[in-house]
């Protein structure tokens, strides 16, 4: 037993339980509304990378959650966050707001875009693959990699070692790219916080 205990091993099998959790849950899918404004970063790195932005995806089903693709999803994870170390755009370009392939360092944005990278290398589709803006509960901003799939939306994210379902995770969620056009941007509805507000009082 202590030979199939490897660290990922362990996560895919405790992944195992997160995929029926998350699809019992009534909140497997992010709720998107109509187009919203781009990320002025994103704006810019598609000005850079304009082949990163015209990504079309017909609709389609989500992509299928394999025992594959939830291993692959674990693994860059904890990749991407262990080789980049964390810095802000101030740090690292002088200004804020500058999205961009890592190298060792990075801010939030920059780890979720090499996560995107990593994962449609291995075909995963770009319309499963949505870069997501959210709050903090500090109120800080923060981006993400949600990964739209058969069991629902999951978060990679450098502040958090596991794939958890959106809905587990502790952010408000705002906006995120299109399924269909990765140049474009759709707002998120995020019904958990009103929930939240409510309970409070």
């Amino acid at each position: 037993m202590k030979r199939a205990g490897t660290p990922l091993l362990l996560a895919v099998t405790i992944g195992l339980g997160v995929w029926g959790d998350a699809a019992q849950a009534g909140q497997a899918f992010m709720h998107t509304g109509g187009r919203t404004s781009q990320p002025i970063g994103h704006y810019e790195f598609c000005q850079r990378e304009p082949v990163e932005c015209r990504q079309k995806t017909p609709r389609q089903a989500p992509v299928e959650l394999t025992r594959q693709l939830w291993a692959a999803m674990i693994d860059i994870n904890n990749a991407v966050n262990a080789s980049v170390t964390p810095r802000t755009d101030a740090e690292i370009w002088g200004k804020e707001e500058v999205w961009s392939y890592p190298t060792n360092i990075g801010d939030c944005e920059d780890y979720a875009l090499e996560k995107r990278r990593r994962l449609m290398e291995l075909g995963v589709p770009a319309g499963d693959l949505l870069l997501t803006v959210a709050r903090q509960p500090n109120g800080d901003g923060h981006a993400v990699l949600a990964v739209r799939t058969s069991r629902g939306d999951f978060i990679l994210d450098n502040l958090e070692p596991r794939v958890l379902a959106w809905s587990d995770t502790p952010y408000t969620y705002l906006k995120r790219q299109s399924e269909r056009n990765s140049g474009a941007w759709v707002a998120v509805d995020d019904s958990r916080s009103t929930i939240a507000v409510g309970s409070v009082k």
